[in-house]
């Protein structure tokens, strides 16, 4: 059928050429012969044409759908990330609250700890000034049997004896 038309087309451009020596308008003429080229024209190149802009369009539409896909991806992953984002400030919120807790449970171990290790150290102060006590009356009574004993060779009566003891012990 195109065949056709371009044969039909080619040959009414030879029919309807005139020569512009005659004085008369050809304005029909050259109308036709526009309009055969114009179709001429559109048979050549028009499929091309639309095969290209058809080819465009669809490349602009899966540029299109790739950054679509690409926008929906971002979209999760913002959402992916906002939800560990609230997963990390409650882990946070419950190791502040644990970390506190046992700040406190060492707290209270180290401060009764620290009550057992004074109440070991009184004990020991206590047990440490009796036996200074005891060894300080031993060496006073020590002395005083020893200066007695020195003094017994002498006429040395009970009375006396009593008199070195009470002047040592005051």
């Amino acid at each position: 059928m195109s065949r056709i038309l371009v044969l039909m087309l080619s040959i009414s451009t030879y029919a309807l050429a005139s020569e512009a020596g005659h004085g008369e308008t050809d304005i029909v003429q050259r109308t036709v012969n526009f309009l055969l080229f114009a179709g001429l024209v559109w048979y050549l190149v028009g499929e091309p044409v639309k095969n290209f802009f058809a080819s465009r369009s669809s490349g602009i539409a899966d540029d299109f759908k790739k950054v679509q896909e690409k926008l929906n991806e971002s979209i999760a992953l913002k959402k992916e990330a906002e939800a560990q984002i609230v997963k990390a400030e409650k882990f946070a919120e419950e190791l502040s609250v644990s970390s506190k807790k046992e700040n406190k449970i060492i707290n209270d171990n180290i401060m009764a700890q620290c009550e057992l290790d004074l109440e070991i150290l009184s004990k020991h102060g206590v047990s440490t000034r009796d036996y200074a006590q005891r060894k300080m009356v031993r060496n006073v009574v020590e002395e005083v049997l020893t200066e007695t004993l020195a003094q017994s060779s002498s006429d040395f009566d009970k009375e006396a004896m009593a008199n070195v003891i009470l002047k040592k012990v005051a």
